[in-house]
C-alpha cells in the first residue's frame, strides 16, 4: 500500500518562495510516476509537476513553467516542490500523488491512484 505524506506548506507573501515536501513509502512500482496536484476552492484539482522517478524527467503545467522547479532524493523517497516568485493565484491545497500510470493529459487527477492529505500554502499580498 502506497502511503504519502506532504509537508512544507504555509504562508508566504507574494514573490517570496516556498519548498513542498513529499514522502513516500509503499511499492517503488506504484510510486514510479509522482506528481504534484493543487485545487483551490470552487476549482477542480489541478496538475502542476509530473515526474518520471525512472529518468527524473519533468513537466510542468503552463501555469507555473518557469517559477516552479522539482526535485527527488531516492534516499529519502521525496518529492520536492519548490515555489518561487509565488502569486496569490498559487493560492490552493497542494497535494502529492503517485501511480503506476495517467491520463491523457497528465493533469487529469481521476487517473492517479494514490494521494497524500494535502498541505495548504497561502499567497498574500
Amino acid at each position: 500500500q502506497v502511503h504519502l505524506v506532504e509537508s512544507g506548506g504555509g504562508s508566504v507573501q507574494a514573490g517570496g518562495s516556498l519548498i513542498l515536501s513529499c514522502v513516500g513509502s509503499g511499492p517503488a512500482d506504484d510510486r514510479f510516476f509522482m506528481a504534484w496536484f493543487r485545487q483551490s476552492p470552487g476549482k477542480e484539482r489541478e496538475g502542476v509537476v509530473l515526474v518520471n522517478r525512472g529518468t527524473g524527467t519533468t513537466v510542468f503545467a503552463d501555469s507555473v513553467r518557469g517559477r516552479f522547479t522539482a526535485s527527488q532524493d531516492s534516499s529519502k523517497n521525496a518529492f520536492y516542490l519548490h515555489l518561487n516568485r509565488v502569486a496569490v493565484e498559487d493560492t490552493a491545497i497542494y497535494y502529492c500523488a503517485a501511480s503506476r500510470s495517467f491520463g491523457d493529459p497528465w493533469t487529469l487527477a481521476d487517473p492517479w491512484s494514490y494521494w497524500g492529505q494535502g498541505t495548504p500554502v497561502t499567497v498574500s499580498t
